[in-house]
């Protein structure tokens, strides 16, 4: 067995430094997810949440008690992930009640970048109106997602996919009213384990994926700009925008904000940064949605996961873009 060179070292060494942050931050919101989910349940807290997202649960034919994780989802997205791997782990949810839970979770996960990035810092960079119509096409796009995961567990779903009376504690449960501490220290209990099971398999297919990454430069998927936006009728300039706009979404705004009215009509330029967000989708999809999908739900049904995200986020977009460039 020949002794690992230095430059060998060295891409090891670049690998864990890069990946490793990735994956404690990732598990620490895992973490607070799952462990708020066994706390709120030991509380009876889940029973005030819940009430307020009612009007999404109920006529998608799902437990109130999922609410919970969906409107954690506007704080946190991989917390309100955890949050639905508990609730599925524990038999609240079957595989296709799942895949409608985090369907409707689109419009909460987008929620929280409009004050932390869209409102700060891509309007003032496109100006009021490109601005303010991209987040607004990209607004009504997860909540049309949103929309048809209710429509879609309204239709769906029934008593066989879901079961009301499961809890992510139901032992818990049985037992008579506890104080702070003991729900606290009884959902630790619970959620350590899960951790023991997700956070490695997520750290190993993190570290294989950025790997990957490097020795096979998934930026070419980017060459699929040139026929999409030949096949929309989009401007000649929108390749390279495309090009760079799938890399960097904040890049990508500062290269076509002084295109705009030049090169770009407002419309263009909102239709070209959505079809840069395409192939932004397929390559965050390669190097950050596989690994976090597997780590949650393991390979199997995070296949499902992506597989249903990536079809309803191409549809929709590819919607806005009708509407966009056929008015």
């Amino acid at each position: 067995m020949q002794p690992i060179g230095g430059s060998e070292l060295a891409f090891v060494v670049d690998l864990l430094a890069e990946t490793l942050p990735r994956v404690a931050r990732i598990a620490a919101f895992i973490a607070v997810g799952v462990f708020l989910a066994n706390v709120a349940v030991a509380l009876g807290a889940v029973e005030y949440v819940a009430a307020l997202s009612r009007y999404l649960t109920d006529p998608a034919n799902l437990p109130r008690e999922v609410g919970t994780a969906i409107l954690t989802t506007a704080a946190s997205t991989t917390a309100g992930y955890g949050m639905l791997a508990e609730f599925r782990e524990s038999g609240m949810l079957d595989d296709r009640a799942t895949l409608v839970a985090v369907t409707i979770n689109t419009f909460f996960g987008f929620v929280q970048h409009v004050f932390t990035f869209y409102v700060p810092v891509l309007i003032p960079i496109l100006g009021l109106e490109v601005g303010v119509t991209y987040v607004g096409a990209r607004a009504a796009i997860a909540l049309g997602i949103t929309l048809l995961g209710v429509v879609a567990g309204g239709l769906l779903l029934s008593e066989r996919n879901v079961d009301p009376t499961a809890s992510v504690d139901a032992e818990f449960d049985e037992g008579t009213d506890r104080t702070l501490r003991e729900a606290v220290e009884h959902a630790w209990d619970r959620t350590r384990p899960k951790l023991l099971r997700i956070v490695p398999r997520l750290a190993v297919i993190y570290v294989l994926v950025t790997a990957l990454v490097r020795v096979t430069d998934p930026e070419s998927l980017t060459a699929a700009a040139d026929p999409l936006a030949n096949l929309i009728g989009l401007p000649g300039a929108a390749i390279p925008v495309i090009a760079v706009f799938a890399l960097d979404t904040t890049t990508g705004a500062l290269t076509i904000a002084p295109l705009i009215g030049a090169a770009f009509t407002p419309r263009e330029a909102v239709a070209t940064m959505l079809v840069g967000g395409i192939v932004s989708f397929a390559v965050s999809t390669f190097k950050r949605s596989i690994p976090f999908q597997y780590g949650i739900w393991g390979p199997s049904f995070g296949s499902k996961v992506i597989a249903v995200n990536t079809a309803m986020k191409v549809g929709f977009i590819g919607l806005a873009l009708v509407v966009l460039l056929g008015t």
